[in-house]
């Protein structure tokens, strides 16, 4: 990812990063040519995302092939992101009905970016099947947060 200056379409110069301390970063690019300066704000969860692939924002060249952790984990499978709607014949280790869903749980569900919402489904029925939780509400989904670590994000 580069960034470029709008008034020049010059390709800007890492200049700082910097950690308030609260889980997000900000860094900094300036323009060589004109001297404009953007910042970059990551919240919480995107600062952790960067951080757990590894990516270091300004201060290395990126290996040959990025991501790979994320490609080896990804790669054959389709439905990866999709939202699961039974249980794969290969998944036997559970073999009670997924849970259901509340009308409250599907609409804080549909609040979340489409493309990590088949994750995030997928972490909240686990929790729930684990548990033998038989429905989805908002409660579930806010104790499987507090339960699983999650709640910064």
């Amino acid at each position: 990812m580069k960034f470029l200056c709008v008034n020049c379409d010059e390709q800007m110069t890492f200049q700082e990063r910097r950690e308030p301390g609260d889980g997000t970063f900000a860094a900094a690019f300036t323009c060589a040519r004109c001297g404009h300066t953007i910042a970059l704000l990551a919240n919480p969860m995107e600062s952790q995302l960067v951080r757990s692939l590894g990516v270091e924002i300004g201060g290395r060249t990126l290996d040959p092939e990025p991501m790979a952790l994320v490609r080896e984990n990804v790669v054959g499978r389709a439905d990866a992101f999709a939202a699961a709607s039974s249980t794969p014949q290969s998944a036997t280790r559970n073999l009670q009905s997924p849970p259901t869903w509340s009308p409250e749980a599907i609409d804080r569900l549909a609040r979340v970016p489409s493309f990590v919402r088949g994750m995030v489904r997928k972490i909240y029925a686990d929790y729930a099947a684990e548990r033998g939780i038989a429905e989805i509400t908002p409660a579930v989904m806010d104790q499987a947060r507090a339960d699983l670590g999650l709640e910064g994000m």
